[in-house]
Parts: structure tokens; C-alpha cells; sequence
């Protein structure tokens, strides 16, 4: 699973940023360290006078690596299927 969340407005989105975790290893109440970034973020405002393609690209940013790092995770390694 991947969460992409998008800030509308102009609110502080400071718990958003927390979650995204680019900074820094989240951890649960505990200490558990969590497994992978499953979280992206953007702020709507930082978009709002930029072209639709450069939202939408800041919004995919994270999502291949993302991919990459659920199968690494998961020990599953691509398969080299045929063109159809």
C-alpha cells in the first residue's frame, strides 16, 4: 500500500510532513522502526501557480521506489515476462 495525501489549503501541515518520514525512520509509540515510506506528501499551496504536470509529478514522485521497496521487502524478485 502507498498513501498519497495531498495539503489543500492553507493549514499547518506540519503531522503530514511527520508522516511522509523522507527526513527520518518513523517509529510507532513503541520504537518499532517502520518497515518502508509507504507515505507521500505535497502541499497543494506549493502547486497551486504550476503547471497540473508538476503536481502530478511531485505527487508520483515516490510511488517506484515505493513499489520497488514492497518487493525487495517481500523477497520478490521481477519476472521478465514476454511483451504481449
Amino acid at each position: 500500500m502507498s498513501i498519497i495525501i495531498v495539503g489543500v489549503g492553507n493549514a499547518d501541515f506540519a503531522a503530514m510532513e511527520f508522516l511522509d518520514g523522507d527526513s527520518r525512520t518513523l517509529r510507532s509509540h513503541t520504537g518499532e522502526e517502520a518497515a518502508r515510506d509507504i507515505v507521500q506528501f505535497v502541499p497543494f499551496r506549493e502547486f497551486r501557480n504550476a503547471a497540473k504536470e508538476t503536481l502530478a509529478k511531485a505527487v508520483l514522485a515516490e510511488l517506484p521506489q515505493q513499489v520497488v521497496q514492497y518487493f525487495k521487502h517481500k523477497n520478490l524478485p521481477p519476472t521478465h515476462s514476454e511483451p504481449a
